[in-house]
């Protein structure tokens, strides 16, 4: 079942079952008020005869009396009235009817004779009608020495009910069809939202990752549209990266292994004769293998980061050895390029816990990048101090810097500021995830043109 019936299902079962329970008491209403109007308009003439005969034929004989009272009681009232011995002998009926059966068989008469006045509902068996009769004792020296009882037909009161409550009933299947208009409406602003947003994640899954939502209302299903719509362009630009950095892989592996074949064939066909060329040969193909090696570690890192299977094998690193070993490995790189490699390393560090391979890893990748975009006579300066409760290394160099734009996402997987620029686009993502392994953080400020500086947080 779609959710627009189950919406407009349970908003009209809603509505029935309140307007059924308003009929219900309604209509209940309704029958209390017109059969007990009609019983008790029957009580006060039974009471006022009652009175009457107490007032002024207390004293003389019920059966004598009985025509002369009948004539009295059922002057001013449309309904039958009867008087009654107490033994329950009919002694006049204003229908001229007399009957032989004895009347203490009524609930009503009973009550009467017993000095209550009574009640009774029932059906007329000569007439088939529904009857209402309400009898009230005579009572002379305190017995009740007789009953008067007044009895009449239901068959308009029913009749002026069933058409009341006929009304009602139609009253309030109106107001069902009117309500469920509104319902069915107000289902489909929400469902025609719901539906929109399933095709757009249906075109999604498709691969069409343009797709936008629309957002028609500020609520619930808005904020989610703005959330699929940003998960949407988040995609679109996840689905670039990967695009740009399938391209610079692809470069980067091509450029190597092309410059590896071609002095492959090259020493080939000088079958060994120029030794220099050979030497010369030997260590580019030396050092493109070791660029090749490089990017397919890189790939091999990222591929068990991604899926949380890297280990770090923990134990005590003394920060000053590890820096000062980095900076004389990368120190002929920086003169090669007349870059000024310096550092300025607290003496008192305090040694750490962790992975000391993992770590060089970072501080080489990063001394790479400050190589890589720091031009001649720039500097690159590594800096290790420490606070109360952490270790800071930052390095910091004098290159090209990065765009605003670019500083926000250079710890993304495959992100490359410059598509065109060497490396895959994995070391700062790779170093973040690291650096977060060892319960630290890993900080970059940058501003184009004047340099960029790295800063790694580690806790003592």
């Amino acid at each position: 079942m779609s959710i627009q019936k189950r919406v407009v299902g349970s908003y009209f079962v809603i509505i029935l079952i309140t307007v059924a329970i308003l009929e219900c008491m309604l209509i209940a209403l309704v029958n209390f008020y017109y059969f007990h109007n009609v019983e008790r308009i029957l009580m006060n003439q039974a009471e006022l005869s009652a009175s009457f005969y107490h007032q002024y034929f207390a004293d003389e004989d019920l059966e004598k009396q009985s025509e002369r009272l009948l004539s009295g009681f059922s002057h001013n009232s449309a309904a039958q009235v009867q008087i009654i011995s107490s033994t329950g002998q009919l002694l006049q009926d204003s229908t001229g009817l007399l009957t032989s059966e004895n009347m203490l068989e009524y609930q009503d008469v009973q009550e009467a004779c017993s000095g209550k006045a009574g009640t009774w509902r029932g059906n007329n068996s000569s007439t088939n009608e529904d009857i209402l009769a309400v009898s009230y004792p005579l009572q002379a020296k305190d017995r009740t020495v007789g009953v008067v009882r007044f009895v009449t037909s239901l068959t308009e009161t029913v009749k002026t009910v069933n058409q009341v409550s006929a009304i009602f009933i139609a009253v309030g299947l109106l107001v069902i069809f009117i309500v469920a208009i509104p319902g069915i409406f107000l289902s489909r602003t929400i469902t025609s939202s719901i539906t929109e947003l399933e095709l757009a994640a249906q075109k999604m899954a498709e691969g069409d990752f343009s797709i936008k939502a629309n957002k028609r209302y500020r609520d619930e299903l808005g904020a989610l549209a703005d959330t699929f719509n940003s998960m949407a362009a988040r995609l679109r630009q996840n689905e670039q990266i990967k695009n740009d950095f399938i391209s610079s892989v692809s470069h980067e592996l091509r450029t190597p292994l092309t410059s590896i074949k071609g002095w492959v064939v090259t020493l080939h066909s000088s079958e060994g004769d120029d030794k220099a060329m050979l030497k010369d040969g030997l260590e580019i193909i030396d050092t493109e293998t070791d660029r090749l090696t490089r990017m397919v570690d890189e790939l091999l890192d990222f591929a068990k980061l991604d899926n949380g299977r890297i280990a770090l094998s923990f134990a005590p690193v003394q920060i000053q050895e590890l820096l000062g070993h980095i900076g004389k490995q990368l120190a002929p790189r920086a003169a090669r390029q007349s870059i000024s490699l310096d550092l300025d390393i607290d003496d008192t560090l305090p040694i750490i816990q962790g992975d000391e391979n993992r770590l060089k890893q970072v501080l080489i990748n990063l001394i790479d990048n400050s190589l890589k975009f720091t031009g001649p006579n720039g500097s690159i300066k590594m800096y290790a101090y420490s606070n109360q409760q952490q270790i800071i290394i930052a390095v910091e160099d004098t290159g090209s810097g990065i765009a605003e734009q670019d500083l926000a996402n250079v710890f993304q997987k495959f992100y490359k500021g410059n598509i065109h620029g060497t490396g895959s686009g994995l070391g700062l993502s790779i170093s973040e995830q690291i650096i977060k392994l060892h319960h630290g953080q890993l900080k970059i400020t940058s501003k184009l043109g004047k340099g960029t500086r790295v800063e790694i947080y580690l806790p003592k």
